[in-house]
């Protein structure tokens, strides 16, 4: 683990609270679909990265 348990629990919740603002700013028209799925996929994986769940590239280095 990257993070300590406390902290990934506070990430957690963060992003929680990003997540519905985001969803809040696509219900609002302002951002779009694809956007929204990006915005929170990259967020996402880094919460993952913290909890020493995700490697980036890992998908692109396996390939080779």
């Amino acid at each position: 683990m990257k993070a300590s348990p406390d902290f990934i629990k506070q990430l957690e919740l963060l992003f929680e609270q990003y997540e519905k603002e985001v969803m809040e700013r696509q219900h609002d028209g302002i951002l779009e679909e694809k956007t929204v799925k990006t915005y929170l996929l990259h967020s996402n994986n880094f919460v993952r990265w913290c909890r020493n769940d995700f490697v980036p590239g890992a998908k692109k280095f396996r390939k080779r």
